[in-house]
């Protein structure tokens, strides 16, 4: 647990080598979201995972996620840690925008960027997208209040112990496709490691996850913004890979994205889906080794 000025974010690390590989989670996930990647990196150089503020074991910040504040935790996370650099930055969705944006910030920090899956369907954000935003915000804090009842505890209990039928009827209040929504988060978290699967129910069963993700939904508009408005990156090798499903106009936008750095190049997986580090972590512990070789020759 290391203080950044007002709150403690957690952040686990592994391995010996240098560049230091730093990975960034998607908007509601944690630290455990690269469980099945973060050992095969550590065998050929330093690795360290982290939870943004509010997210698994970091705690809750004060006031209302900006990109500021999200980039200046990561950047006094990693001095107060000591986790020197130079760093080849992994970002997975919304962590890819993070990604991108701190690598502007300090581009000379950085010796490499692997980005899963950046998700560009947000780079202009359209009425539906607006609204859909105020209904993934509303719902989080409706589950923040559930957490707090314990509600969320015995749902998951339910799910957990093989009666599903109880909190997937309740989750069909919110309409289906929260419900859909859900199953599909529930689907792509039992990816992970079984014994993983209660810290994650644990974690959920606290209503600052659920503030936390509400905060970080909110900031999705000015993080796309400011992403979609980068004209160049560092000039270091860059990997883009896309999920097999996604239409092309997001594959469009992400070899945009690849273009940024002269060593840019675009991946696009013949199959699986948003969920890459879940999905094909051989692939991200290949692609990463392959960021790590390119930099240190470079």
């Amino acid at each position: 647990m290391v203080d950044v000025g007002g709150h403690r974010l957690h952040v686990v690390c592994a391995g010996i080598g240098s560049p230091t590989v730093v990975f960034e989670s998607g908007i509601a996930a944690s630290s455990l979201s690269w469980t099945r990647v973060l050992p095969g990196v550590a065998q050929f150089t330093r690795a360290c995972a982290y939870d943004r503020a509010g997210l698994a074991w970091s705690e809750a910040p004060r006031g209302p996620r900006t990109i500021a504040q999200m980039l200046g935790d990561l950047h006094r996370l990693l001095l107060n840690a000591a986790i020197t650099g130079p760093y080849v930055l992994v970002g997975h969705s919304f962590g890819a925008f993070l990604v991108c944006a701190y690598a502007s910030r300090h581009p000379d920090d950085i010796a490499g960027l692997v980005l899963l899956d950046p998700p560009s369907e947000w780079r202009q954000v359209t009425r539906e997208q607006k609204r859909l935003l105020r209904g993934g915000i509303q719902l989080s804090r409706v589950g923040g209040i559930l957490a707090r009842l314990g509600v969320v505890r015995a749902c998951l209990a339910l799910l957990s112990g093989g009666s599903p039928g109880v909190p997937r009827n309740f989750v069909k209040v919110f309409g289906p496709t929260v419900a859909r929504t859900l199953e599909r988060l529930v689907g792509e978290v039992r990816k992970l490691p079984a014994d993983v699967h209660p810290i994650v129910q644990a974690h959920w069963c606290q209503p600052k996850c659920f503030r936390a993700l509400a905060d970080y939904l909110g900031s999705l508009e000015e993080t796309a913004a400011f992403v979609s408005g980068l004209t160049s990156l560092p000039n270091v090798p860059l990997v883009v890979i896309s999920s097999g499903d996604q239409p092309q106009e997001v594959a469009v936008e992400h070899q945009r994205i690849a273009r940024l750095s002269l060593q840019g190049r675009h991946i696009v997986l013949r199959t699986g889906g948003h969920w890459i580090p879940f999905d094909d972590p051989d692939l991200v512990v290949t692609t990463v080794r392959e960021v790590v070789d390119r930099s240190a020759a470079s």
